[in-house]
This record gives structure tokens, C-alpha cells and sequence, in this order.
């Protein structure tokens, strides 16, 4: 699949996720096998440029290009001003957000929220791809199926996406009144898929490489984003792209290829945030890589209440020692993984 000039190795991509995916994520998620993964989302508003957490967004030292920038806002001249910032800062893909369904997004007519207007949709595409085209670098947006069930227009949405310009279209399976709540459904994304020529990546309850096969041949889709399924699993991308190629699993990583990648996570995360906010941030990622697997349950209350990023690391350490580093790491009650 191609995305303007840049052609991806395989259709396996990490999706955008506000708090999760900063520069360290996406590095081991693009090291574990990530075709393409792109940075939680970064604020139009030139006053926030500046702001640490914006700072920390648009930070992409180190990481293996394509790299790709997700940008949110509701004014197109605005947004446009921040593609080319974000261009000058290293992006080699701009993203536009129409998915985030969260209320503070959307409570600015930012997000999902810009579904319920889609002459503003078109004015905001046509000024962004406007903008990038002669810096050479391919725009592209990631929505839902509507507002509500009521309100479907993702067809129109990318119909206008494509007459517009926008090198591809990434559609999550839900609309923005559903949240996360309740199955993704792949009807829309296939009707979307006969409607448009450019390439569509599917969005929305893909975690297994089963589920990615079936998601890829009903709908159409060219590719497929996972999202909250590598929070801990950073692997899965490999798996996926694994299954898809060759029709057969990996083996599930051992305790020690486990250990070998959280540890290089946390050490680049502290690295990353510093001290005092690594500690706390790291917290979540821990817990999502632990969690599940036998006598984990132990040791996850009180890592959680550590304060040092050395407390952290040697009791994860010590956790370790006591595990058969050559075992399957597997949370309990899995399946066991079939090659």
C-alpha cells in the first residue's frame, strides 16, 4: 500500500492514541514490526506550539520514517498552518483528526464532531492538501461511520476525502455516539471501500490475526490499524503481518524477549519525560504488559505505588528473576499460540 510516495512494507499500522502513542511507543511499535504509525494527535492552536505536551507530540527524534503527524482542530487555515509547522519539524505524512470522539475534542467542534458538518470537512481538506502538496507530503484522514447511527456519512465523507486530494482514509467502525462501547462494525467501511480508489485502512476491534484476516477480506481494506489491542502487546504487529503473509502464528515472546522489551520501553520513556512525569506515565504501560499473566497480580499494587523510575525498574528486575525467562509468556486462560 502506498501513501503518497512512501510505500509500506505490509498493511499492519498502530493507530493514533491520545496518551499512549508518543515517541517511544511508536519507536517499539515500528521496531516490532508497525508498517506505519502515527503520533497522537497535536493541537492546530499555534499558542499551544510551545506547551510541553505539544513539544513532547511533535518530538519524533530517532524514529524510523514514514514519520506521521496527527493534527486536530475545526479552523481549515489554522489546521493548515499547522501542517506546514509540523512539516518543517520532521513530518513526512500529515493526518488529519475527524475521529476522536472524547467530549473536550469534540465539545470544539474539533474531532468526530466536524461529521455533523461536511461543507466545513471539505473547506478544512481542501486548504490542508492544499498547503502540503507543494512541500511534497501526502495529507491523510482518519474518521468514524457518522455522528450517530442515525447519521451515517462516511461514503460522502470519503468521496469528498478523495475529490479533495487526501492520499488515504483510515475509518474506525463505529460512530462517534458510540465511543468505544459495543462491536465495530465492517458493513460501512466495505461500502466505503466500493466508493472510493484510494487507499482505505480499517479501524476498530482488530486484536487477533484472525480477526485482521477477516476484517481485510470483507471489507476490502487495503491495510488495517491496530490500536488498543498492542497497549502491552507491541508485538502484535509482527504476529499480524506474520499471519497475513504466511497464514501461520508466531510464537507468543517468551519471559525474556518480554523483559527485554518492556524494559527498553520504560528505559526510552524515562528518558523521554523525565524523572517525575516518567515514573507516572510509565505506570499504565506496565500494568497493560503484566496484565493477566500468572503471579503478576502480586507484584502490579505495588509497583504502581513506586516513585522512582529505579524502584521501578528493580522490582520489575527482581519480578523477572523469578520467572523461566525460556517459558511463553501467555496471560492466563489464553489460548496457546499455534505456528
Amino acid at each position: 500500500m502506498r501513501i503518497g510516495s512512501w510505500t509500506l512494507p505490509h498493511p499492519v499500522c498502530a493507530a493514533p492514541m491520545a496518551g499512549v502513542t508518543d515517541r517511544p511507543y511508536r519507536r517499539l511499535c515500528k521496531a516490532l514490526g508497525a508498517a506505519y504509525a502515527v503520533s497522537e494527535m497535536a493541537a492546530s492552536n499555534p499558542r499551544l506550539w510551545d506547551s510541553v505536551k505539544t513539544s513532547r507530540r511533535i518530538d519524533h527524534a530517532g524514529e524510523p520514517d514514514p514519520i506521521a503527524v496527527q493534527i486536530a482542530g475545526a479552523d481549515p487555515n489554522m489546521l493548515a498552518e499547522a501542517a506546514v509547522f509540523n512539516i518543517r519539524k520532521g513530518a513526512r505524512i500529515i493526518d488529519i483528526n475527524m475521529g476522536c470522539p472524547v467530549k473536550k475534542v469534540c465539545s470544539v467542534a474539533s474531532g468526530s464532531a466536524l461529521l455533523r458538518d461536511e461543507a466545513l470537512i471539505a473547506r478544512i481538506l481542501e486548504r490542508v492538501v492544499s498547503s502540503c502538496a507543494p512541500l511534497g507530503v501526502p495529507v491523510t484522514l482518519k474518521t468514524r461511520t457518522g455522528w450517530d447511527r442515525d447519521s451515517r456519512n462516511a461514503v460522502r465523507v470519503a468521496r469528498l476525502a478523495e475529490d479533495c486530494g487526501v492520499a488515504a482514509l483510515t475509518l474506525h467502525g463505529r460512530t462517534r455516539c458510540d465511543l468505544y462501547a459495543g462491536e465495530a462494525e465492517y458493513d460501512t467501511i466495505r461500502e466505503v471501500r466500493a466508493a472510493i480508489r484510494i487507499p482505505l485502512i480499517a479501524n476498530g476491534d482488530i486484536d487477533t490475526p484472525e480477526k485482521a484476516r477477516q476484517v481485510m477480506d470483507y471489507t476490502g481494506a487495503d491495510a488495517i490499524m491496530i490500536g488498543r489491542a498492542a497497549q502491552g502487546r507491541p508485538w502484535i504487529f509482527r504476529e499480524i503481518a506474520h499471519y497475513l503473509a504466511h497464514g501461520r502464528h508466531l510464537p507468543a515472546p517468551t519471559y525474556g524477549e518480554l523483559r527485554g522489551h518492556l524494559l527498553e520501553h520504560l528505559e526510552d520513556h524515562y528518558t523521554f519525560y523525565g524523572e517525575r512525569t516518567g515514573v507516572r506515565s510509565a505506570r499504565k504501560h506496565i500494568g497493560w504488559y503484566l496484565e493477566g499473566l500468572p503471579e503478576a497480580g502480586e507484584l502490579l499494587p505495588g509497583i504502581m505505588t513506586l516513585e522512582t523510575t529505579g524502584e521501578q525498574t528493580a522490582a520489575l528486575e527482581r519480578w523477572f528473576d523469578g520467572r523461566d525467562l525460556g517459558a511463553r509468556a501467555e496471560p492466563a486462560g489464553a489460548m496457546p499460540h499455534r505456528h
